[in-house]
This record gives C-alpha cells, structure tokens and sequence, in this order.
C-alpha cells in the first residue's frame, strides 16, 4: 500500500528484455536502503525489486503491467516517480494508492496560473463512475485532488512544490501517464452496479446475483 506523496524521482538506465517481459534499472538514491523482495512504487505502479546495489535497482515488468501502464513505452533517461510502501506506524498523507494502475491517459493541456500548474488529463470512458470533482486519483503515482471533471477529461491543479519534486516538471502535452482511481470510490461503483444486477436478473431475490454460465 502507497499513500501517492512521492519520495523522489529515478531515472530509467536500463531496459533489458527477459523472455516474458523485460527488466528495468532504475537509478536512484532510494537504492542503498532497498533490498531483494522489496516493493517500489514506478511511476504509481508496484514492482518488486530483484536486486539493489548503491546507484539503483532492478524490476521486472510483466506482459500485464506492459499492457495497462505506460512502463510498457518506458525508455533509458526518462524520469519516474518513486516511492516505497507506507509503513505501519506512518503518517497516512496522501490517498491509499494501491499501485495497480486501472488504465493509462493522455495530457490534454498543460498551463501556467502564476505559480501554480492545470493539467488537463483525457481517460478512458470506462473510469468516468470512479472519477469525481474533489475525489482523489494518481497520476504516475502522484496523489492529487480532481477540481474538475466530465466523461472524458479531468483537471487537477499543481501547486510548485509537487511540480518541482515529481516527474511532472517533464511532462508535456500528449504524454501518457498512469491512472489509479480512488480504491474507496471503486468499491462504491461496483456495489451500485452489483445492486443493479441484482434488481434486473430474471428471477432474482434481494442479496443473490445471477450469473450467466
């Protein structure tokens, strides 16, 4: 479990093809206090590390994580977002972030009010139920509050510190990045849609779900 409060950013070195996936390096000064077995959130999605040394770490990347993230594009020299798994007797800041990333979107618009930065974000129409104005979401693992949205895009607002310390200092419009939607709203959208089930099903009584075979 992540809470989205980025610990810093690494920047991708390596990317080594295995015979399921590939194997990224990711350079970072988190390296000298990971370990084998460990979890890393990338860019918001949550890899294990296979080996550590003091310059960075290694990860592999499943087919999966490949399809539904944009590590599946990932090159050398791009910056991530890095951050380990919330321990036990921390502080909650952020959101609970899982780390399983629910789709990829694009940067729509990018712009400036004095200090602070809008990103504009388009997403899959499938995510509209799980996105709300002032909900939480992830992009690229970075907790942020909604300020605006409808069936296709969002804005949120940056303030300078999250943009100076976080990836998004590089983004530019048409990026892809990663999106997981607030896990509390996920579970409300999914019990509505179960209760909808319920109600339509031929034959149905209240608590049973009917299944096609």
């Amino acid at each position: 479990m992540f809470t989205g409060l980025i610990e810093g950013v690494g920047e991708i070195s390596e990317v080594k093809p295995t015979p399921a996936g590939f194997r990224l390096r990711v350079t970072t000064s988190l390296a000298t206090e990971m370990q084998p077995g460990d979890s890393l959130a990338v860019n918001g999605v949550c890899l294990t590390v296979v080996s550590a040394d003091a310059h960075g770490i290694h990860a592999d990347v499943s087919p999966e994580t490949s399809r539904v993230s944009n590590l599946g594009a990932i090159a050398r020299g791009v910056i991530v977002n890095l951050e380990r798994p919330l321990r036990a007797d921390a502080r909650l800041g952020g959101h609970f972030v899982q780390g399983h990333v629910d789709a990829t979107g694009s940067i729509d618009d990018l712009r400036q009010e004095d200090e602070f930065f809008w990103l504009t974000i388009t997403f899959p129409f499938e995510l509209a139920s799980s996105i709300v104005r002032k909900g939480s979401i992830a992009i690229d693992g970075i907790s942020l509050t909604v300020a605006g949205a409808d069936a296709k895009r969002f804005d949120v607002q940056i303030i300078p510190y999250t943009w100076t310390h976080t990836n998004l200092q590089h983004a530019k419009e048409g990026n892809v990045v990663n999106l997981e939607c607030d896990i509390l709203g996920k579970y409300v959208a999914r019990a509505i849609a179960i209760a909808h089930l319920d109600r339509t099903a031929p034959g149905s009584e209240p608590g049973k779900l009917h299944l096609s075979k």
